[in-house]
């Protein structure tokens, strides 16, 4: 690392923790049904939420008019104490983003002005830009499917949200690591092609961690390792749709199946890489990055086992999405010691 990238790094790595933070306050915001709670966009006028009583019954009022308290809230004797809750979760999400926004944008110009950026890193950082323009765009897609007819936003939508929010962070962190290890190192060929194959997999998982949180998937089917007493595949996954591909993306025993047989696909790859690794001689750092890789994929499933058989409670459910961020950190991580 040369010196004069230090403050680069660090302005990326802040990315990065902001990242990790917007995608927890994101999950917060799906467990607790958060996310329809303000009913449109504004770059400014919605930075802070509302200051006075009358505004808050001005933004309460405006949410009665929408499907999630017309179908769902209204039955519930949901007051405006309950509306200020789910508020504060949607706001500090948008907040956070732009948070985001400003500390890519302001220390990006400040660099390009200093001369401190070369031009591959100046280019990977307009892709960083781009990417978190569209991030924003995604979000608003999303909530925008839960503001028509149906008080719920589409899974479909839901995912591609998360996902690119996954891939931002791990894009922003690959750019900080080669600042960080701008120096070669040798490549085992076939180490990186298990890490590409492990990193294909694993974003798979998260697209179909996004469908199950989307279709509340979660809250059946709680049992391992079977789908059910005597059944690995549960006779409605078959059942809900009236196909094959349907099932597996629109039917919630369907993606449920999908997304815990992925799990077992994950942890073996990842473990295919630690055993395969041991045949090679690494690098201290590579060493380690594979070893925090497995005890993760580790955590990560147990989590998730736990996070079913507990039918999803909030912390449980938060931690998970955590670890799957940790995880692919790690993974990241990896490739990227064994790629450069």
């Amino acid at each position: 690392m040369m010196k004069k990238d230090k403050s680069v790094i660090i302005w990326l790595l802040s990315g990065c923790v902001l990242l990790f933070m917007m995608v927890v306050v994101g999950g917060i915001t799906r467990l607790t049904n958060s996310g329809l709670s303000m009913t449109d966009w504004h770059l400014v006028t919605d930075t802070f939420p509302p200051l006075t009583d009358a505004k808050w019954e001005k933004a309460f009022e405006q949410y009665k008019k929408f499907p999630e308290y017309q179908k769902i809230n209204i039955h519930n004797d949901f007051t405006l104490s309950d509306y200020k809750f789910i508020y504060f979760w949607e706001w500090f999400h948008r907040f956070i983003g732009r948070i985001i926004g400003l500390v890519f944008v302001v220390p990006f110009v400040y660099f390009l002005i200093k001369k401190r950026l070369s031009a591959a890193t100046i280019k990977k950082c307009a892709i960083l830009l781009g990417m978190g323009a569209f991030q924003g765009f995604l979000g608003w897609f999303m909530v925008r499917s839960g503001l028509i007819d149906n008080p719920d936003v589409s899974h479909f939508r839901l995912s591609l949200h998360l996902t690119f929010a996954f891939i931002t962070f791990a894009y922003t962190l690959w750019v900080a690591l080669d600042l960080i290890y701008p120096e070669r190192v040798a490549i085992e060929n076939s180490l990186r092609t298990i890490a590409r194959v492990s990193l294909v997999f694993l974003l798979i998982q998260i697209i179909y961690g996004g469908f199950v949180a989307g279709l509340n998937a979660g809250l059946i089917h709680n049992h391992w390792p079977l789908m059910s007493d005597g059944q690995f595949i549960h006779e409605s996954v078959f059942l809900e749709q009236d196909n094959w591909f349907l099932s597996f993306t629109e039917g919630k025993s369907g993606v449920q199946f999908i997304h815990r047989t992925l799990a077992y696909v994950v942890v073996g790859f990842i473990a295919y890489l630690y055993f395969k690794s041991r045949e090679f001689t690494l690098t201290k750092v590579q060493k380690n990055g594979i070893h925090i890789l497995l005890a993760l994929v580790f955590v990560q499933f147990i989590l998730g086992v736990f996070t079913l058989l507990y039918g999803v409670p909030l912390w449980l459910g938060l931690a998970h999405q955590i670890s799957a961020f940790f995880l692919l950190s790690a993974m990241t991580f990896n490739l990227h010691r064994l790629s450069k």
